[in-house]
């Protein structure tokens, strides 16, 4: 009994060494290994099974043999299940392997949009001069949007076909100058002021008409202000969006909430007033309205025309992207091509 024990062992490693030599040596091999020698039907169990043949003596002499013989099939078996774990993780680390001189996937970046990149320009220009930025509801009562701004009852932009009604008091703005009439209510003079967001009129889908887009208006109202003082504002601002050598014009013009009124042209950054494409030969690029703050708006706020004045200004955010990327067609803004936009990142 003695050397079938002995046996046992001898033909258990002579397994795990074949098995190894033959790449067949896993986890199920080494379980099955396992079950065939330790098991309840294993080999060793069978021999320990008809000990009870054997006399008082030799007993406990071949039981310890069976023990020490269980121990070092066990030993064997998982130090060779260490082996399979440490090979198995060494080959998952070969497979996964980063090649860190090959060149890097540079994921795709997004980019500010043309709109938000004028706009925030803008903002800065402003915030320079020592404006604030103020801001208001985009769903608006008719009376901060017409009435407070000296618009009419029988204006057409009052017209249902124009400007999109909620109900009858209720609309979306087609405009930023309501934040200038609740900024005149809410605030005692001296007031500074720009206001940019989005606006909505009723218009059909062109190069250069959509039903929402975007403004930036601009309001000071103080002590003495004069049309010196809106046209010099509005110099440096040219310079400082078109470069140093943009020139403005002023052109009479009717707007309700302003007197006197006046269209904004500036001299071509392209051309430099000499006539090109971008300015349709004319050497100027209208860009803006602007004018006086009229009086009835003042006191419609609550702000007295016999101790202040106030000059106001307003410009389509898009206009100044179309014209300073030489865009011509405004869809191509909101279409989302990344063609396009890629060209501003």
């Amino acid at each position: 009994m003695k050397q079938q024990l002995l046996n046992i062992k001898d033909a258990l490693l002579s397994e795990l060494d074949s098995s190894e030599k033959a790449q067949k040596l896993d986890a199920s091999a080494l379980e099955a290994l396992k079950v065939k020698y330790l098991g309840k039907k294993g080999e060793l169990t069978a021999i320990l099974r008809s000990m009870g043949s054997l006399s008082p003596e030799e007993r406990p002499v071949i039981g310890q043999l069976a023990n020490k013989i269980r121990s070092e099939i066990e030993a064997a078996i998982e130090e060779k299940r260490a082996a399979v774990a440490e090979f198995a993780k060494k080959k998952k680390l070969e497979l996964e392997k980063v090649d860190i001189s090959a060149p890097a996937k540079i994921p795709a970046l997004g980019g500010k949009h043309p709109i938000s990149m004028i706009q925030e320009q803008l903002e800065d220009i402003f915030l320079g001069m020592g404006f604030d930025i103020a801001e208001g509801p985009e769903i608006e009562q008719e009376y901060y949007n017409f009435t407070a701004l000296n618009t009419p009852e029988n204006h057409p932009a009052r017209d249902m076909q124009d400007t999109f009604y909620i109900t009858p008091d209720i609309l979306l703005r087609t405009q930023t100058s309501p934040v200038q009439a609740r900024t005149m209510e809410k605030t005692k003079p001296p007031i500074r002021i720009i206001s940019p967001g989005r606006v909505y009129r009723s218009d059909a889908v062109d190069a250069t008409h959509s039903p929402m887009f975007h403004q930036l208006e601009g309001l000071v109202v103080d002590k003495g202000i004069t049309m010196g003082d809106l046209k010099g504002t509005l110099d440096l601002f040219a310079k400082t969006m078109f470069g140093g050598e943009t020139k403005i014009r002023f052109r009479p013009h009717h707007f309700p909430f302003t007197e006197p009124s006046a269209e904004v042209d500036v001299s071509c950054f392209v051309c430099g007033g000499k006539g090109c494409r971008l300015c349709k030969g004319e050497g100027w690029i209208e860009i803006l309205g602007a004018g006086m703050v009229h009086p009835n708006v003042l006191r419609n706020c609550g702000i007295d025309p016999e101790v202040y004045s106030g000059f106001a200004f307003g410009m389509g955010i898009e206009r100044i992207v179309m014209t300073k990327y030489a865009i011509n067609d405004m869809r191509l803004l909101y279409e989302n091509d990344l063609r396009f936009l890629s060209q501003f990142n």
